[in-house]
């Protein structure tokens, strides 16, 4: 199919997740094709005509068997991007919430070599309908991502972006599908990856799919995870450190107390050796693990050079 007159440039694929997604998903792709050809919609495993809408508004689909969530949908399209050689790709998802005629706004910085990770941000100029409960949730988890990953933004749970060629090379999302945009903020750090945002819009017509706030605490789950793995020095020695220190605090209080009394607080002792011993351990796990993974990126650096 030819891209239209207004199209902006076929230099990039528009990629799609999409789960029974079928009331949305022609509108999604129609629109993106006013801007490249090259549309590309993962279908992860709906139970209705998702697929075949896509296709008859031309797009191409891939789908899974089953639903594996929106982290397999990114890596599906990542592994096709790289054996196709692409150069760019924009990521919106098939719900109709986030508009394609944004997409030049959010791919620009890409095709200009500015930024390999562009984020449509929701908080940014643009202001939008956005219910409080659910602007209070995505402000936390920002602040979170943003504290355990070292990447600043304002928007982390935003699924629209775009890809250069040099972060669709290094991505590869090992967490479910409700961390992946979290995960992309680690990988982001971990890579170097050149960041920018701009401002969007979004429009919450419909209900919430899953409830909002199993779906944040679902997200703080994951995200503890990825903190675990990709940062065990802060995550087991921080917490550790912190034990200890309580610990103490608690001894402190139980040597007070035995010199003004001459009786000894058992239930504080207690709970200072359990904090001692258990805060040493976590240090020097974070210590070994941090050592561990250093270790593990060195041999796979080592290895691909070759």
């Amino acid at each position: 199919m030819n891209a239209p007159e207004t199209a902006v440039s076929q230099a990039f694929v528009v990629v799609i997740p999409a789960f029974n997604e079928a009331r949305f998903i022609g509108s999604v792709v129609i629109q993106s094709l006013r801007f490249t050809p090259h549309i590309l919609v993962v279908n992860d495993g709906s139970h209705d005509d998702t697929a075949y809408i896509a296709t008859q508004a031309g797009a191409m689909v891939i789908s899974h068997p089953q639903n594996g969530g929106k982290s397999k949908v990114v890596n599906t399209a990542l592994n096709w991007a790289r054996e196709n050689q692409i150069q760019a790709l924009v990521l919106i998802d098939g719900d109709g919430q986030s508009s394609p005629l944004e997409i030049p706004n959010v791919v620009a910085p890409v095709l200009s070599g500015e930024a390999d990770v562009v984020i449509g941000s929701r908080f940014l100029q643009v202001k939008s309908d956005i219910p409080m409960y659910r602007q209070v949730g995505q402000h936390l988890l920002t602040a979170a991502t943003n504290l355990s990953s070292a990447v600043n933004v304002t928007d982390s749970q935003s699924g629209f972006r775009a890809l250069s060629r040099r972060a669709i090379e290094t991505m590869t999302f090992t967490g479910s599908g409700l961390s992946v945009e979290s995960e992309m903020q680690f990988l982001m750090q971990k890579h170097q990856l050149r960041l920018a945002e701009v401002p969007v819009s979004v429009v919450y017509a419909e209900p919430a799919k899953r409830n909002p706030v199993a779906h944040g605490m679902q997200i703080l789950t994951n995200l503890i995870k990825l903190v675990s793995e990709n940062r065990p020095l802060t995550f087991f020695s921080g917490g550790g450190l912190i034990a200890l220190i309580i610990g103490v605090l608690f001894g402190l209080r139980v040597t007070d107390t035995y010199f003004r009394t001459f009786q000894l607080a058992i239930g504080y002792s207690l709970i200072s050796v359990m904090l001692t011993v258990l805060g040493v351990i976590a240090i020097f796990v974070g210590i070994i693990l941090h050592n561990l993974r250093a270790l593990v990126d060195e041999l796979k650096t080592s290895m691909q050079g070759r």
